[in-house]
């Protein structure tokens, strides 16, 4: 069934307790000029314990709502919220082709549409929302290669009037094959307009460069054309000093400068942060960092949040000082160059911290989830609050593996109230699916 009831919270699992469990584990890092040498003097601090509700708004089960929730939600004007599975529903597909739903801000699920196969296969990514309520996304395979499509997705006529009536699909771009230099699966970085309607996002792979033989990656423009849309490709990496395979997508400053992450395996180096700006001939890239899997981090695959002032804000999943499983960190202009400021050092396994871009709300605060790091090591939800010099950290929840699910890995949406909305991979009670117990959740955290 499309259409599943819910009362206006969903299900209230638990009032819970911010904790600090992994402040108190983990030492916190100092902001300074040079990550080696930890010069300034302002330090992380943890917050003191408050009361937040954690509401689940959906269970996924497996069938025609998808299950695997790979991608965050994102929330539209009216106070709903969208978001993909990665698998379930169609059996095309292996696991599954995978979903987009709508959770209405009175908490009604609706699955809007389901994938095939040829029109997509696997959606990682948060969809975009343009001005006129349509829908665009990305899927990692499908199309006529298998190496993934560009979508857009409008309500069909019986969908206005029926919540429960599908949505149209045009598939606007199809990747082809490795060796063709436009790059190939577009991984989980959502895709961004510009002021002129343009879209901007990234491939995994394909392009240039070696990078076992596959190709490095690229960054790609979608221009509006004549009723369709051009592709062009702004950047390849090359897996030298620029990085490779960028998992993530792009976020655009003021300026229209282009800003992201590459993930850096393949024996490239420990990934990158990078920078495109626009010049009269094409764009020129610039990394900002050279992750070296020590003290920094590495692989900073989650992306950037830009500030007003150009300052970019990332998370790695893995690396820090000892007992660090990833960092938090700024990356802030300075001359010709940039200036790596590490701000938190998140506890947890290697590999247990961050695989998602943080969200910045409108006072500057940073949020942000961790995948098994937290007091049970199935992921938490944190919030970074700047304030006189000093970065204060508060863990907003624990996953525990049951009905609130467990390692989130999707780009959280924060409204104007403060309210969080995000998904958990796996966990829940609607049954066993591809990939462990439970088929994912959808949650909101309520200050």
């Amino acid at each position: 069934m499309d259409e599943q009831a819910h009362s206006a919270e969903g299900t209230i699992v638990t009032n819970l307790t911010k904790h600090s469990t992994l402040a108190l584990a983990c030492a916190p890092l100092r902001k300074a000029s040079m990550l080696a040498l930890f010069l300034a003097t302002t330090l992380v601090t943890t917050k003191p314990a408050q009361t937040q509700t954690f509401t689940v708004l959906h269970e996924f089960t497996g069938g025609e709502d998808g299950e695997i929730p790979y991608s965050g939600l994102t929330l539209d004007r009216a106070g709903n919220v969208y978001g993909t599975t990665t698998y379930g529903a169609d059996q095309s597909c292996l696991g599954g082709c995978g979903t987009v739903f709508r959770i209405s801000r009175a908490g009604a699920f609706t699955t809007l549409y389901r994938f095939h196969g040829i029109d997509g296969d696997g959606p990682e990514a948060n969809v975009t929302i343009a001005s006129d309520g349509t829908l665009y996304g990305t899927t990692e395979f499908g199309g006529a290669q298998g190496t993934g499509n560009i979508y857009r997705l409008q309500p069909s006529t019986r969908a206005l009037g029926n919540a429960t009536g599908t949505w149209n699909e045009t598939v606007i771009h199809t990747f082809g094959a490795y060796n063709d230099g436009e790059g190939v699966l577009p991984w989980w970085g959502a895709l961004i307009f510009d002021r002129a309607g343009n879209l901007y996002g990234t491939a995994s792979a394909g392009g240039t460069g070696s990078c076992a033989s596959g190709g490095c990656g690229t960054v790609f423009e979608l221009s509006p054309s004549n009723g369709g849309w051009t592709y062009n490709v702004l950047y390849r990496f090359t897996c030298t000093t620029d990085g490779a395979t960028p998992f993530s997508g792009v976020v655009m400053d003021t300026e229209g400068r282009l800003y992201g992450t590459t993930d850096g395996n393949l024996g490239c180096d420990g990934g990158t942060a990078y920078q495109l700006a626009p010049t009269g001939s094409g764009w020129t890239e610039i990394t900002m960092h050279q992750f070296q899997n020590r003290d920094d981090g590495g692989e900073p695959v989650g992306g950037l949040v830009v500030d007003a002032a150009a300052n970019a804000y990332g998370v790695t999943a893995n690396g820090g000082t000892s007992g660090c499983g990833g960092v938090v960190y700024e990356l802030s202009p300075r001359g010709v160059g940039w200036t790596f400021l590490p701000i938190y050092c998140l506890v947890g396994p290697v590999a247990g911290g961050s695989e998602s871009a943080m969200t910045m709300d409108a006072a500057g605060n940073l949020y942000g989830t961790t995948t098994a790091d937290g007091a049970n090591r199935r992921g938490s939800v944190f919030k970074l609050t700047y304030n006189n010099g000093s970065w204060t950290y508060t863990d907003l929840h624990d996953f525990t593996g049951g009905a609130d699910g467990s390692g989130p890995v999707g780009t959280l949406a924060v409204d104007a109230d403060g309210n969080i909305y995000g998904t958990s991979m796996y966990g829940g009670t609607g049954g066993g699916c591809e990939f462990g117990d439970g088929c994912g959740v959808a949650w909101k955290i309520t200050p």
